[in-house]
């Protein structure tokens, strides 16, 4: 099957998750009827008589930027998710492992707990120190990485990553236990929600992923170089130090604004590139948009499903995308022992 053909099938995919993710919920709305409140919003068309008074509103105000914000947020974590396997040639490697994730997570709680507010930011406050704390996570990642170990080798900054990953973890259970009164949504905002998101969120972090899958694109050539291990890279006159500083950065400022607007959202970053890498093959150009695309789709119909599978309760996202990603990082794990 031909590169476009793939990458049709995939927007076909896209576009159907998003009509079920707007339609499906307490209220179903047919897809003509969504086609037709769009087109009324954007070229204002007429809308059908038929159609309920209050569709409009519930289509336009709350499940549309849910739902793209979940398209957007699945994007960026899946292109993270790749470029760090890239980077440092590990299947099972991804920006949580690396304390990305847990990073904007303690600066979550630290602003919840301390109920700290800035003039001018408003409700921006949250999601401005979550990716502070995610690119400052990975720069002391990086630091102690280069002091350990001159080269930065991939283990070294993997086991660094994890390190800082539990710390983290051990400090927002702590601010979270000294303070019953906010532990539960602190709580509820690592599960990770697209509940309640208005416009500036989604069009934030749409950005976000429209300039980061440019931005990795640009290095499309020198992550393919980097597959080969190291060495070979180093032969083809890569600068490996300076490219994982700046790659790591760009992974940290994606990861770090998906989840500073919706919380902590695992595997994703994990899955989209294994099945992507599968399909496609191993080129960046081409893996890139295609992870971008799949992870998008993924976490629409996650999230269909944490909407869905309880009558009149919402499961937490990140709960059905740990139900679907342990087994398989397991799947991974087991059969990459195989192979050795």
């Amino acid at each position: 099957m031909k590169y476009r053909t793939k990458m049709t099938v995939l927007l076909f995919a896209a576009l159907v998750s998003l009509l079920l993710g707007i339609g499906i919920g307490s209220v179903f709305v047919a897809p003509g009827d969504i086609l037709s409140i769009l087109s009324n919003r954007l070229f204002d068309t007429p809308l059908s008589e038929s159609l309920p008074a209050g569709y409009p509103a519930m289509v336009l105000n709350m499940r549309l930027p849910r739902v793209i914000l979940a398209f957007f947020t699945g994007a960026a974590l899946a292109m993270s998710g790749t470029v760090t396997q890239s980077i440092l040639q590990n299947p099972l490697a991804s920006p949580f492992g690396l304390g990305i994730s847990s990073g904007a997570g303690l600066g979550a709680a630290i602003v919840i707990i301390f109920g700290l507010t800035a003039a001018g930011l408003g409700t921006l406050i949250l999601p401005g120190v979550s990716l502070g704390f995610a690119l400052a996570t990975v720069f002391f990642v990086v630091l102690i990485s280069s002091r350990l170990d001159s080269g930065m080798s991939n283990v070294t900054i993997i086991l660094v990553g994890t390190v800082f990953s539990l710390f983290c973890n051990a400090v927002m259970n702590l601010l979270a236990a000294s303070s019953p009164a906010y532990g539960e949504r602190v709580q509820l905002w690592l599960l990770g929600s697209f509940s309640m998101k208005e416009w500036n969120a989604v069009c934030v972090l749409a950005l976000a992923a429209v300039l980061g899958l440019v931005f990795f694109l640009f290095y499309a050539r020198e992550l393919d170089v980097m597959t080969f291990g190291e060495e070979s890279a180093q032969a083809m006159g890569v600068d490996l130090l300076k490219l994982k500083r700046v790659l790591l950065a760009a992974v940290a400022a994606l990861t770090g604004a998906a989840v500073a607007f919706v919380g902590i959202i695992g595997f994703v970053d994990l899955i989209a590139p294994h099945i992507v890498r599968r399909w496609f093959g191993a080129a960046h150009r081409k893996v890139l948009p295609a992870s971008a695309l799949f992870g998008g789709t993924f976490l629409v119909l996650c999230d269909l499903a944490a909407r869905t599978l309880i009558p009149a309760r919402e499961i937490p996202i990140g709960a059905i995308t740990a139900l679907l990603g342990a087994p398989f990082f397991l799947y991974i794990f087991f059969a990459g022992r195989k192979k050795h």
